[in-house]
């Protein structure tokens, strides 16, 4: 993996640099970002400078921004939404005698950056000499609290190396200038919004200051207060200057050497489209006021509290690939950053650490992301999928502008509209319906949740069910058919058929007919009546997914495997991604694949499909796919796992989980990826794992890559918490606690019991052909056309 970025130390626990590249700032502010679902902060240095993007994010805080389309068809969005960049309030100045701290300018001695996987805490040591020749160490701690939603705090130190030394300090709260693209043609940016907010109310008194700010054209209000401790070994001089757009405290005094100066930072930050300006204020000073209480080592400690409990149901731990297993914990920190505390508000696709996308959720969210958080932080995948039914207004309102009954939930969207201006990506999209159903039964089916199955889940399985029956057709035969959408692979737009949407479809009708047969007091309220749920099991019964009888595929979508090959000899490495270099109209008519789309029904509805099946679909399918989306590797990974392809799919994973951390993609400055960072986990569990959990059952079929010695994962279920342990020969179940728990291990059914530990053999592979990748795109580390190393080896394969 060659990509570009900083270059990290190789530890279990932690994300560490251990130099300054000036070069490679925006990856790292990236991969130091911090947040709780509710406030982001991007991995910027405290002095605010040098920087690539600012960023200080809210979750849903928006500026809407008008579409101007070439040619305006009817159901085209009007308008679009964009994440804004709100007040910073992370900067935190130091001017060491005459000189401001700027590693720009004089001489760095050392410098380390780390995030700290156990305690949520990004720490910063800096020695540096200013060019008139004084040396300081500045030493600082940032945490987003992940108990207290609104709260961030820091803890900013400066200690003299070469004599006494006069010091200011200066703490602001500052609104910063809008977020940047990065590259003015690349989709996944963001667009340019210009400066949105406009000054409600500044305030400012001792040490505590607040301003308040509204957007224009959506008009939400936002409120930022600051508060701080200062402790000085002698006297300090502190003022505070306060006006619309800025707010700042500053510090004075001199420092003896071998002594320090500590400024405690407390930052609270909340935001409303009803709440009056001084309802915010002083929901911000209500908030200060308790982080003030709890101190910072109050605030340590109870995030430290939070991990070590999310660590105890999460963790995953490989033996063989130190560097895979620094990434995975990474990937698993970032999940959870992204949505423990979102409380009513989408998953972005970048989280919270970045523009990227301007700041919309995906369906990806549904698909990637909440099945980490159903089996790790169920109450954060309970949150999400309570804001998507926030949403049924806006998505029945979308349904009923396409002709459609039910509901049509939107591509991308920050607050429920459909923020798509491109309908065959976009619009036609309309399996972002049955991912959100298929959470919805995952997440009741590993829960027990009854009153959100009673609530939330059969209104939202209703409402997507109610779309698939008005969007699709019987045709002359009986069979279902739904034409004229897109499924994941945004290659390959406005098919019939695609297989894809069609099993998850059939999924989605079957789970709301279940629902509404056991809670049949609670369907009613919804209007369901006898013949719609007839009406659901019929059109789920003759659903068609498309074969290839000649070549003995499912076909992706109808005539999908009669579109002509891509020349992939002739596409060289610059040429990708594709959606940069070559038009829409030539792609769409080729069989070439973005990311995975038949191949993510063999994970998600593999109980469709025979196991021969999966292994010739695999095989086609991979020789097509060029991955050009982030969220490929990890489900091409799962299923080689599945068939046999070991040694494929521990690249995939390696790509899968190291995707930021090697910024393989080379667009991290404009945030992480987050689903991307989710798959890392799904290749643990759901590939080398083999757990499935298809009618809300668990089986594993585990098989352990060559590569490593052993792998152990936990999950939640239904109250218990499981602990699975692969080894090269055999697997090991313990419950951790519980009630016992049936589960199947390669078709075995076995009942495990708390503190009794059952080991099963893990069978041999058979012999597997050769699959290969278009040329060039095949996982770094993985010799093309090869087959898996367990099954070319193993004496009794």
């Amino acid at each position: 993996m060659t990509a570009g970025g900083p270059v990290f130390d190789v530890e279990p626990w932690a994300v560490r640099v251990r130099q300054l590249d000036l070069g490679a700032i925006a990856q790292s502010e990236s991969i130091f970002a911090l947040a709780n679902g509710h406030v982001g902060l991007r991995g910027t240095l405290d002095e605010g400078e040098p920087r690539s993007v600012p960023g200080t994010y809210l979750n849903g805080f928006f500026e809407e921004r008008p579409y101007s389309h070439a040619e305006v068809g009817y159901g085209f969005p009007a308008s679009g939404q964009t994440l804004v960049n709100v007040t910073d309030g992370k900067i935190i100045r130091l001017i060491a005698g005459d000189s401001p701290l700027d590693l720009r300018y004089g001489e760095v001695h050392a410098h380390e950056q780390c995030l700290d996987f156990r305690t949520g805490i990004l720490s910063r040591r800096t020695d540096w000499t200013s060019p008139s020749g004084r040396s300081v160490r500045v030493s600082s701690q940032r945490l987003v609290s992940f108990t207290r939603r609104s709260i961030a705090a820091i803890s900013y130190e400066v200690e003299p190396l070469d004599g006494d030394l006069d010091i200011a300090i200066q703490s602001d709260l500052l609104v910063a200038e809008p977020g940047h693209n990065g590259d003015a043609h690349d989709p996944r940016g963001m667009a340019a919004i210009g400066a949105s907010l406009e000054p409600q109310s500044a305030f400012g008194q001792g040490t505590e200051a607040a301003l308040v700010h509204r957007t224009k054209r959506s008009g939400l209000r936002v409120a930022v207060g600051a508060d701080h401790l200062v402790s000085t070994p002698g006297r300090a001089d502190t003022s505070m200057v306060v006006n619309d757009n800025l707010a700042r405290l500053t510090v004075a005094t001199r420092v003896p050497r071998g002594e320090r100066v500590r400024l405690v930072k407390y930052l609270a930050y909340g935001w409303s489209h009803r709440r009056s300006t001084a309802a915010l204020r002083d929901q911000v000073e209500g908030a200060l006021a308790t982080a003030r209480l709890a101190g910072w080592e109050g605030l340590a400690a109870e995030q430290s509290a939070a991990l070590e409990e999310f660590w105890s149901n999460a963790d995953v731990e490989i033996d063989g690939d130190p560097e895979l297993q620094q990434a995975v914990r990474f990937a698993l920190f970032h999940t959870l950053q992204a949505a423990l505390r979102a409380q009513g508000r989408a998953i972005p696709a970048k989280g919270l650490t970045g523009p990227g996308y301007d700041g919309h959720t995906f369906w990806d969210a549904e698909t990637f992301v909440l099945p980490v958080l159903t089996y790790t932080a169920p109450r954060a995948a309970r949150d999400a999928l309570g804001w998507r039914h926030s949403t049924l207004p806006l998505a029945r309102e979308r349904a009923e502008t396409l002709g459609q009954q039910g509901a049509a939930f939107p591509w991308r969207t920050i607050r429920g509209e459909e923020c798509s201006g491109y309908w065959p990506a976009g619009t036609a999209a309309f399996h972002i319906n049955a991912d959100i159903a298929d959470a919805v039964a995952r997440y009741v089916a590993a829960t027990d949740d009854a009153e959100f199955d009673a609530s939330t889940g059969l209104e939202l399985l209703v409402e997507t069910a109610r779309l698939w029956t008005s969007l699709g057709h019987f045709d002359g035969e009986g069979g279902f058919r739904i034409h004229g959408v897109t499924g994941p692979d945004e290659y390959t737009a406005v098919v019939d058929d695609n297989a894809y949407t069609n099993l998850m479809a059939q999924r989605n009708l079957r789970e709301a007919a279940a629902v509404c047969e056991r809670r049949p007091e609670a369907a009613a309220a919804f209007g369901v009546d006898p013949e719609e749920l007839k009406a659901w099991r019929l059109a789920a019964d003759k659903v068609v997914v498309p074969y290839d009888e000649h070549l003995g595929v499912h076909n992706q979508s109808q005539g999908f495997t009669e579109h002509a090959e891509w020349d992939f000899a002739a596409t060289t490495a610059e040429h990708y991604p594709l959606l940069l270099t070559h038009p829409y109209f030539e792609i769409y008519r080729k069989q070439v694949i973005k990311q995975a789309d038949l191949v993510l029904a063999l994970h998600l509805r593999g109980d469709a499909f025979t196991a021969a099946e999966k292994l010739r679909n695999f095989a086609y399918y991979e020789a097509r796919t060029v991955r050009d989306s982030s969220l490929s590797a990890a489900t091409q990974g799962v299923v080689a796992a599945e068939v046999g392809y070991l040694d494929l799919a521990y690249a995939y994973w390696r790509e899968t989980a190291l995707t930021d951390l090697r910024d393989l993609h080379r667009n991290i400055g404009h945030g992480l990826h987050i689903a991307s960072m989710a798959g890392a986990w799904s290749m643990a569990v759901a590939g080398c794992g083999g757990m499935r959990d298809h009618d809300g059952r668990l089986s594993f079929a585990p098989r352990l890559p060559p590569a490593l010695r052993r792998l152990s994962f936990r999950l939640g279920f239904r109250g218990r918490c499981l602990r699975v342990e692969v080894l090269p020969d055999e697997a090991r179940y313990r419950l951790l606690g519980g009630e016992p728990l049936e589960l199947t291990h390669h078709g075995e059914t076995l009942t495990v019991a708390a503190g009794k530990e059952a080991t099963r053999p893990i069978p041999p592979l058979p012999h597997l052909d050769p699959v290969t990748q278009p040329l060039g795109r095949e996982p770094d580390g993985y010799a093309a056309g090869q087959p898996s190393q367990p099954g070319r080896t193993r004496p009794d394969s």
